[in-house]
């Protein structure tokens, strides 16, 4: 089989990888659609983030879907031919963590493409896949198998809604509109939310964000007063879900949350510094939000009933034999949203 392995920054290479055969519990996924995701860029484009670096050559890619091709032995609710959502998180079950329900901090996990532990996991990237039966959920008929490879990072993003509490008839702010920011701005709606007010730089990304659910957008580079006028008060939101990692959304989100607010950091950025005076006159609760794990089950369950639309956020597909320009393409923000690799 082909697989997309990345060797250092800017060497992403085409390589051919032996197949394996499934075990006694696994199904082999003939891998069709594969999301580029943030983390798949910084290997591209940095061979890393923060302290993690490419130390080997690593498959890429963790937001994949596609069609059971072989099962293993004891597998029974799967069958050849199925199409399936493949979840990339694979806790041991057994360490302290994963004993109290919280696996997405598992001590063993093993995430497809990280390269956190040495040796490096490999990724999903790959023209077939070898899972644990437990990792695919089934992907109804209406669904497009572009639309089933967004179920890990709409999953990311229902975990940040686990996090802030219940959003019924609360009022939200979402900070960066990236595909993170898009899709909290689809699974705040779907779970009650009141009112949706997004923030970012780019026209663009804004645009896309009103087409998703937003109620209104703010260019916050052009128009940096529309959000400041929602301080007065003590603040207007309930909920601050923030994408972009950067310090300012951060700054900014703290002075238009409410007394005794929440904020949800789901970006990734640098050290951050925050003003203490604001979080604590407030009461304001600040959360982080890591991954997910039983919430891909629930984004599948919402995709496959049609109570969610992820179809705007799909920008473009390309041939495996295009990775590369794939890659340059989801990196330019001003061309797309979330790119996809067809296997």
């Amino acid at each position: 089989m082909r697989a997309l392995v990345i060797h250092a920054a800017k060497d992403l290479r085409i390589e051919e990888r032996p197949v394996e055969a499934p075990a006694r519990g696994q199904v082999e996924v003939a891998i069709e659609a594969g999301g580029i995701c943030g983390s798949d860029l910084h290997y591209y484009n940095h061979g890393g983030f923060g302290t993690v670096r490419l130390c080997e050559p690593m498959i890429l890619g963790h937001e994949v879907a596609g069609v059971v091709a072989a099962l293993g032995e004891g597998v029974s609710d799967l069958a050849v031919g199925d199409r399936v959502a493949v979840s990339p998180s694979r806790p041991c079950n057994a360490c302290d963590y994963c004993l109290k329900g919280q696996q997405n901090h598992c001590l063993n996990m093993r995430f497809y493409g990280s390269a956190m532990p040495m040796p490096h996991i490999q990724g999903a990237f790959r023209e077939r896949l070898i899972a644990k039966a437990w990792q695919c959920h089934k992907v109804a008929e209406s669904v497009s198998i572009g639309e089933a490879a967004m179920a890990e990072p709409f999953a990311v993003t229902l975990h940040a809604v686990n996090r802030a509490g219940s959003l019924t008839g609360k009022r939200v702010l979402v900070t960066g509109c990236g595909p993170i920011g898009a899709l909290a701005i689809i699974a705040a709606r779907a779970h009650g939310a009141r009112e949706i007010v997004a923030t970012d730089v780019m026209d663009t990304v804004l645009n896309k964000a009103l087409e998703v659910g937003a109620d209104r957008v703010i260019n916050v580079a052009e128009n940096p007063g529309k959000l400041s006028a929602y301080a007065e008060r003590k603040g207007y939101f309930d909920v601050q879900f923030e994408a972009s990692g950067n310090e300012r959304a951060v700054r900014a989100g703290l002075e238009v949350l409410r007394p005794r607010s929440t904020l949800v950091q789901l970006g990734l950025g640098g050290d951050v510094s925050i003003p203490q005076n604001v979080v604590v006159a407030k009461e304001i609760e600040m959360k982080g939000t890591f991954r997910f794990h039983e919430e891909f089950a629930l984004a599948i369950d919402l995709i496959n009933q049609g109570r969610v639309d992820l179809r705007p956020l799909l920008t473009e597909t390309y041939p495996l034999d295009d990775a590369v320009r794939a890659f340059e393409v989801a990196g330019d923000r001003n061309r797309s949203m979330k790119v996809q690799i067809a296997f």
